[in-house]
C-alpha cells in the first residue's frame, strides 16, 4: 500500500488529526494537508504517485534542434553513411551549432523518435577483449568479402586496412581473388603506404596453406622475403579480424545506396570514391572523431623487423607407371605427361600384338 493511501485513510476513514498522522508516519503536516486536499478534488487518483518531472526545464533541447538531429539521421542513412549519435554530434559541431547536445542526449532523442531498435541479445561491450596497434603500419588486416553486380553475378572484394588508424589501404574487386591477385594488391599498397611490420588475416586458402600441409602460398612467400610477419586468426573466430570485418559492414552499407554497378570497373570506381570519403572525410568513432588519414599521418610508422624467409621449394617423389606416365604439378594444375616406350616388336609381323578393331566387321 502506498504512503498516500495510508495517510488519506488515516485522516478520512479513521478520523485522526493531521498533526497526529504526520507525527506517526514521519512526514510534515503540510504534506498531509496536500494529500487530503488532492483526495477531495481528484478522488481515487490521489492514491497513485505523480511524476516528479519538473514543469519547466531551461536546459532542455529545443524542438528545432531535435528536428535537426532527426533530419541528419535521415540524410546520413539515405547516403549510406554512419548515422549514430556520435556521428550526428560531430556533424552538429561542424555545422556551428552553439549548444551541441551530449551524445547520450542525442541517443535518447533518437530512441524517443523511434530510430533506435533495442538489441538486448548482443554481448555487452565490457566483455570484449580489444587490441589495437600502437603505430601505423604495425599491423595490417586483410580479408575478402562478397558483393553482387547489377546482373546478380557475385564478385569478391579484397580489403586491406591499417590496424592502428583504420586507414583503407586497398580495396580491389575481382571475379575470383587468387593468390597472385593478393600479392599484386599488397605490392601496390607497399608502394603507396610503405611496408608493415606484420599482417593479420583469417585462414583462407589465398592467405595460408597450413591447413593443407607444409607448403606456403604466394602471400606467405612474398611477405617472408620482405621480413613481414604473417599472423592468422583462430579458425571460425572472425572476431580476431574484427576491424576489417567492421570495415566490410561500413563499405557495404555505402555501396547499397549507390547505383548498382554493372561491371567490375564501375564497382572499382565506386570503391575508390568510398575510400576517399572514408579516409579523409568520415570521422571515426574509435579515433576520437579523427579521420583515418589524420590518425595515420600524426605518428611515426613501424617497419618490418621479422626474419627474412627464403623461397620455399617442395620436393615431390613420383612413381613412373609401366607405360611411363609422369604427373607434374605446375601452377596448381596436374597435367599428365605420358612417355610411351618404343614398341619392341614393331618391325616383326610375327610377334606383333593382334589388332582388335573397334567395331567388328558385319556378318556375311
Amino acid at each position: 500500500m502506498s504512503m498516500a493511501r495510508l495517510v488519506i485513510t488515516a485522516v478520512k476513514v479513521e478520523g485522526r488529526s493531521k498533526s497526529e498522522v504526520a507525527r506517526d508516519y514521519g512526514i510534515s503536516r503540510y504534506w498531509v494537508q496536500q494529500l487530503v486536499k488532492r483526495y477531495e478534488s481528484e478522488g481515487e487518483a490521489a492514491f497513485e504517485p505523480r511524476s516528479r518531472r519538473p514543469h519547466h526545464s531551461p536546459r532542455a533541447v529545443s524542438l528545432e534542434v531535435e528536428d535537426q538531429i532527426v533530419r541528419l539521421r535521415k540524410e546520413l542513412t539515405k547516403k549510406g553513411f554512419d548515422a549514430g549519435a556520435e556521428t550526428i554530434v560531430a556533424h552538429l559541431v561542424s555545422a556551428g551549432l552553439d549548444l551541441v547536445p551530449a551524445v547520450s542526449t542525442v541517443w535518447r532523442i533518437l530512441s524517443r523518435r523511434g530510430f533506435v531498435t533495442a538489441q538486448p541479445q548482443k554481448r555487452p561491450r565490457s566483455s570484449w577483449q580489444r587490441f589495437c596497434a600502437d603505430q601505423p603500419n604495425e599491423r595490417w588486416q586483410a580479408d575478402v568479402t562478397h558483393w553482387r553486380l547489377a546482373d546478380g553475378s557475385e564478385v569478391e572484394i579484397l580489403n586491406v586496412i591499417d590496424d592502428h588508424s583504420r586507414l583503407d589501404l586497398a580495396s580491389h574487386a575481382r571475379r575470383v581473388t587468387l593468390g597472385p591477385h593478393v600479392v599484386a594488391t599488397f605490392t601496390e599498397a607497399f608502394t603507396r603506404w610503405g611496408m608493415p611490420a606484420s599482417v593479420l588475416t583469417d585462414n583462407g586458402a589465398i592467405f595460408t596453406a597450413r591447413q593443407r600441409g607444409q607448403g606456403r602460398v604466394a602471400l606467405e612467400v612474398d611477405l617472408g622475403l620482405r621480413g613481414i610477419r604473417l599472423h592468422h586468426s583462430r579458425p571460425y573466430h572472425p572476431q580476431t579480424c574484427g576491424k576489417v570485418e567492421r570495415f566490410h559492414q561500413t563499405q557495404k552499407k555505402w555501396l547499397a545506396v549507390q547505383p548498382a554497378a554493372t561491371t567490375l570497373p564501375v564497382l572499382q570506381r565506386q570503391l575508390d570514391r568510398f575510400a576517399v570519403y572514408y579516409n579523409t572525410i568520415r570521422p571515426h568513432r574509435a579515433l576520437d572523431r579523427r579521420t583515418p588519414q589524420q590518425a595515420y599521418s600524426t605518428r611515426p610508422k613501424a617497419v618490418p623487423t621479422g626474419p627474412v624467409i627464403g623461397v620455399h621449394y617442395r620436393v615431390r617423389h613420383d612413381i613412373i607407371d609401366n607405360w611411363g606416365s609422369v604427373t607434374l604439378r605446375h601452377n596448381s594444375r596436374l597435367p599428365h605427361r605420358p612417355r610411351h616406350p618404343p614398341r619392341r616388336h614393331a618391325r616383326d609381323p610375327a610377334r606383333r600384338r593382334p589388332q582388335h578393331p573397334r567395331h567388328p566387321p558385319p556378318h556375311r
